[in-house]
């Protein structure tokens, strides 16, 4: 996997010094925090930045310029001094091959946030142990992040990673924080993670792979071939759906990629074009978006 990342940049970027992983850029809006000291929250940006890219996340050797670019957003409130709930909105995006665009891969609004932070004071982690709620959050996403692009690059390929992040969530389970609860929600951590290991949706996570790699990487040589496969990838989005309608992982798929399958289905085959629009209106809200497939 790592060598095709090397195929598809190789080309754009020179040699350079070897790094890890996730290059993120992490964001905190503060603006419903009512404190004269702003200065914590850009040390919670570069602390929350450090932990995620200086870490290293898998055993692989990574360039600069393989990188998983992501991001982290936080809308940020404050319970007391050191205590902070947020809503954050992480998204991932990977390179695609012959081409500037970069697809979004990931895309998930996480509402569950409750931390701790002391300014300056250094962010803990174990794999094996759950030692805080704030770098717990942010492990349980590097790897459902790095999992997510690793599944783009070859099938399953994200596997180890997933059942890291599963780890994740065994460990934190016993401290009662919410998010990582297996009952009471269907959008949580833990909620995501046990979709994205569910054996019935095994092939969901293959359409990572065949979307990506064999539709995307593709299109520029054969437009008409990868929209074949894109509406082949949708008809198995809706087995998936079948199974569970309210299922995060098929949410989350649609949150990531509904406007790009749209620009992509914009053209060609009609009667692909109008199919592709009857599966994907009944199966998720965005009609008016999917509208656009079949407006010429």
């Amino acid at each position: 996997m790592r060598l095709l990342k090397i195929v598809f940049l190789s080309c754009l970027i020179s040699p350079c010094a070897i790094g890890q992983e996730l290059d993120c850029k992490v964001t905190i809006n503060a603006d419903q925090v009512q404190t004269t000291d702003r200065s914590v929250f850009k040390d919670m940006e570069r602390a929350f930045a450090n932990f995620l890219n200086s870490r290293k996340w898998t055993s692989d050797t990574y360039k600069n310029y393989e990188k998983i670019k992501c991001s982290m957003f936080l809308n940020l409130k404050m319970v007391s001094i050191g205590n902070y709930t947020a809503s954050v909105q992480f998204a991932s995006a990977r390179p695609v091959y012959n081409s500037n665009y970069e697809s979004v891969v990931f895309n998930f609004a996480d509402r569950d946030w409750e931390f701790e932070y002391i300014e300056s004071q250094p962010l803990e982690y174990n794999d094996n142990n759950y030692v805080t709620n704030l770098t717990s959050m942010l492990a349980y996403y590097a790897y459902i992040i790095i999992g997510m692009d690793y599944d783009s690059f070859s099938e399953l390929g994200g596997s180890p990673y997933f059942q890291r992040a599963l780890q994740v969530v065994n460990n934190a389970q016993p401290s009662n924080r919410v998010g990582w609860e297996s009952l009471g929600s269907t959008r949580n951590r833990y909620a995501l993670i046990n979709d994205i290991n569910n054996q019935q949706f095994v092939d969901l996570r293959r359409n990572t792979y065949r979307y990506h790699r064999l539709a995307l990487d593709t299109f520029d040589k054969n437009p008409d071939k990868s929209r074949e496969i894109i509406l082949d990838v949708i008809k198995n989005v809706r087995k998936a759906w079948n199974i569970n309608p309210n299922s995060i992982f098929v949410i989350t798929f649609f949150d990531a990629k509904a406007t790009e399958i749209v620009n992509m289905l914009s053209e060609g085959n009609l009667t692909l074009r109008r199919e592709a629009f009857d599966i994907l209106s009944s199966i998720d809200s965005k009609r008016n978006i999917y509208q656009k497939m079949v407006s010429n």
